[in-house]
This record gives structure tokens, C-alpha cells and sequence, in this order.
């Protein structure tokens, strides 16, 4: 598939639940007076601005492989920079960069990681979260329709386990806390689950195909994610989403 396109608004529509991974990783940063701080994969810069207003001093260095969302950061006076994350490097005064749901979608990020965190001066911090659901329903019943249009979509094999992470993020100078959390989202509306996927997973096929073979696509698929996530007597659906988070820090 080509290059995958996103939609800012759409990505927003559900900001609370997607943000507070965002939230919970970055707690675990101890960087007190960081020189230069990095949001990697900034997405609309609704979060880069969280990180500005945390460490007010240091200089912000916002980065996204979407012109759509560099385009959404700098609406909101973010300076985001058009990169691919695969070919980003820190610079020497780099002391915290936070990638936030985006190492998924580079699927050299193991080797990745392991030379960004050597490259990192002493003290500083790094810090990853990446979703562990591919092979949830959502994703798992969007997989096997996409394969039978011709479309190959993310599987397991798209991130790593918790150990495999600590393993590659781990040396004799880094100190690297490795967990888990799987989130109960409470979702609201008509295919709830349809919708938050929508944002993201089903991006590469809203790319693929067009309006009436993406129509068709959502309409096959939104019975088959009512079925697997049943609306609760109170109108709501609960939606299981497992989230893997590392943050490792050189020591000085």
C-alpha cells in the first residue's frame, strides 16, 4: 500500500481514551531541566504542547511523517517538521524524546530503538508506547477482510513483546521499566468500534480503496464488530485495548 494518509479531526474524536497512554507514559519520565525534548511522531501536537508546558525551558523538537498532522501541529503554533521517523537521529542536547503510538507503523523500530538509545547523551530518557492488540477482533476480523480484497494489513508481528523490548532497550547503562496496561474504553454511539478504528487501523485500506469499495468494506465489517463487541443494556460498548509502554534511562 502507499503512503497512509490521516485525518486530524477524525484521529481527535476519541482524544481522551487515545491520550491517556500519552499521560501514563510520560509520569515515568524523571527529567527534571531536559535541554532539548523530542515528540516523535507528533501526530496534531495536541500533546506536544503538554510536553512544552511540562519543561517550559527546554527546546521542543515536534516530528510526524504525515504533511496532514505536521499541517494540524502547526495550526496550533506547534513547529512540527515533515520526517520519517525511520530516518530521524537525535541530535547531541537530545535528554527526552517521547514516541507515543507510532513505532507500529515503522517496522524496523527494534533496530531502530537500540540505535537511537545509543546515540542518546548520559541522562537522558526515552520513552515508547505502542498498542498490543493486533490480534484483538478488531483488528483480527479487519485483517481477514482486507486479505480477501488483495490488502494486507498489520499483524502481531507489527510490535514486539514486553521482554523483547526490555531486552533491546536494556545495557549496562540503562535502566529500562517495561509494562502493560490493558484499557477498558467506554465507547459511545452507533459501531462504536467501526469508528475508533476508522482513525487508525483502517487507514492503510481507506487509502486502498475507493468511496464505494470503502463503503462496502465498513458496512461488511461493522456486523462482525457488533457481534464480537456487544452494545451493554445501557447503550454503551466496552472495548478491550491492550497498550505496551518502555521508557529507559541512561544513566549519567
Amino acid at each position: 500500500m502507499s503512503r497512509t494518509t490521516w485525518d486530524p479531526a477524525l484521529y481527535l474524536t476519541f482524544d481522551d481514551a487515545r491520550s491517556r497512554p500519552f499521560f501514563d507514559l510520560v509520569a515515568r519520565i524523571g527529567a527534571d531541566a531536559p535541554r532539548r525534548v523530542v515528540d516523535l511522531g507528533c501526530g496534531p501536537g495536541h500533546l506536544t504542547e503538554v510536553l512544552a508546558r511540562r519543561w517550559p525551558d527546554a527546546a521542543v523538537e515536534a516530528v510526524d511523517s504525515s504533511p496532514e498532522m505536521v499541517a494540524a501541529a502547526r495550526e496550533r503554533g506547534i513547529d512540527a517538521v515533515l520526517t520519517d521517523v525511520g530516518s530521524w537521529t537525535p541530535r547531541p542536547d537530545t535528554d527526552v524524546v517521547v514516541t507515543n503510538a507510532v513505532l507500529q507503523w515503522v517496522p524496523t523500530h527494534p533496530e531502530l530503538l537500540a540505535r537511537w538509545v545509543e546515540m542518546l547523551p548520559p541522562g537522558a530518557w526515552f520513552a515508547m508506547q505502542v498498542p498490543g492488540n493486533f490480534g484483538a477482533p478488531s483488528h483480527a476480523l479487519s485483517r481477514d477482510l482486507a486479505d480477501r480484497r488483495g490488502l494486507t494489513l498489520r499483524d502481531e508481528l507489527a510490535v514486539r513483546e514486553p521482554a523483547d523490548y526490555a531486552s533491546i532497550l536494556g545495557g549496562p547503562d540503562v535502566d529500562v521499566d517495561v509494562w502493560e496496561t490493558t484499557y477498558l474504553q467506554r465507547l459511545t454511539g452507533d459501531d462504536p468500534v467501526l469508528t475508533w478504528i476508522t482513525a487508525t487501523a483502517l487507514r492503510p485500506v481507506r487509502d486502498a480503496l475507493d468511496d464505494d469499495a470503502y463503503a462496502d468494506f465498513r458496512a461488511e465489517l461493522a456486523p462482525l464488530l457488533r457481534e464480537a463487541y456487544p452494545v451493554r443494556p445501557d447503550g454503551t460498548t466496552w472495548l478491550p485495548f491492550r497498550r505496551i509502554f518502555a521508557v529507559a534511562h541512561k544513566r549519567s
